[in-house]
């Protein structure tokens, strides 16, 4: 199994999970032999991505890519949760901490998880969805950085809650598919997100002071240039420092209001900032927890051969092992070459490839 964009359907693809609509009818059943043209179908329903069974992904599955498995389980009980404070006040933010709870033992049960996260996300899902990353990853840097529980308790919190200030600014209005287009004006009103989100969980007494900081400050970095308050890594908390990276990684993975990149290109990027922007004993966490080439990801080689990531080694990011399907000729190989990069050192991932 692996999750592709909807625009990348070439025909004969089979479906791997049963595409349903906002009311939960079904609109197409696991197992349909899939057709180009799906494409405008599908995108017509603003779906933009889907899980296929197809030969080069056999033997992959779906739980080994974190996010869709902290999404199955925790994304209704935020999406509720955050639409209900829209509807009727803060009288139900506590159901969260049972979210928190599962996102904990998730990551204790797996103490050599490499975080993955896939690239492709429904526009439908995406406030809910980055939250629930960004306090996956959150939770992952803070165990590895051996903080107190309770801390990691309050991390976790703070982090699931930390965008709920975008529920008073019209986003949908303001939104722009090019993001140079935005007025300063309007990146004002964006940024104003923390001051809106504090207001929100201010008074919240079942609240932790560090989770209350962590919806007002996940926005500065160690140097000052952050928002609101220009804070330096002197003033920041630890909380603040680990979600600050999470949230930057996964805002830059999926486009949310900066130029998207590719995985392994945001993970250099935020390593590249490593003590200059962020902190650099978080950075060094970051660089072993999260796998710069996703489980299910095309790959081209530098010997110009293509292949599908197929697992992670630990503390190697950028390593990992990948199936060769494809020879440098661009031929179709029969039987699989397994090639596991910490093993072959002179071979590298040249480029990842989105549209195969």
């Amino acid at each position: 199994m692996r999750k592709i964009l909807v625009k990348s359907i070439k025909g004969n693809e089979i479906l791997a999970k049963t595409l349903l609509s906002d009311m939960d009818t079904v609109l197409v059943p696991k197992g349909t032999l899939l057709r180009k043209n799906y494409i405008s179908k599908l995108s017509e329903l603003k779906i933009d991505s889907i899980y296929v069974e197809d030969e080069i992904s056999e033997g992959i599955s779906e739980q080994e890519i974190t996010e869709n498995k902290i999404k199955e389980q925790c994304q209704d009980i935020v999406a509720d949760t955050i639409n209900r404070y829209a509807y009727s006040g803060n009288s139900e933010f506590e159901r969260l901490k049972d979210v928190v709870s599962d996102i904990i033992n998730d990551m204790l049960n797996q103490p050599e998880v490499m975080f993955n996260i896939s690239g492709v996300r429904q526009k439908s899902e995406s406030i809910y969805a980055h939250s629930l990353n960004v306090c996956a990853l959150s939770v992952l840097l803070a165990l590895r950085l051996n903080l107190p529980k309770d801390k990691i308790n309050e991390i976790a919190v703070g982090s699931v809650l930390h965008d709920i200030g975008y529920v008073n600014i019209p986003v949908e209005e303001i939104r722009k598919e090019n993001v140079d287009d935005y007025t300063e004006k309007e990146i004002k009103l964006l940024r104003m997100h923390v001051i809106h989100g504090y207001s929100i969980v201010e008074n919240e007494k079942w609240l932790s002071k560090a989770s209350k900081e962590i919806v007002l400050s996940h926005h500065e970095l160690i140097d000052g240039s952050g928002f609101p308050m220009h804070l330096d890594g002197k003033k920041m908390k630890i909380g603040t420092k680990i979600v600050s990276i999470c949230n930057m990684f996964d805002d830059l993975v999926y486009g949310n209001f900066v130029k998207p990149m590719k995985v392994y290109e945001a993970f250099e990027y935020i390593v590249g900032l490593g003590g200059q922007k962020l902190d650099m004993d978080v950075v060094k966490v970051f660089n072993e927890s999260v796998a710069a080439y996703p489980i299910g990801t095309i790959v081209k080689t530098s010997e110009e051969e293509v292949g599908i990531v197929i697992k992670q080694n630990s503390k190697c990011p950028t390593r990992p092992v990948i199936r060769i399907f494809k020879d440098k000729h661009g031929k179709s190989i029969n039987d699989w070459v397994e090639k596991d990069l910490t093993k072959k050192l002179t071979l590298f991932i040249k480029e990842t490839l989105d549209d195969f």
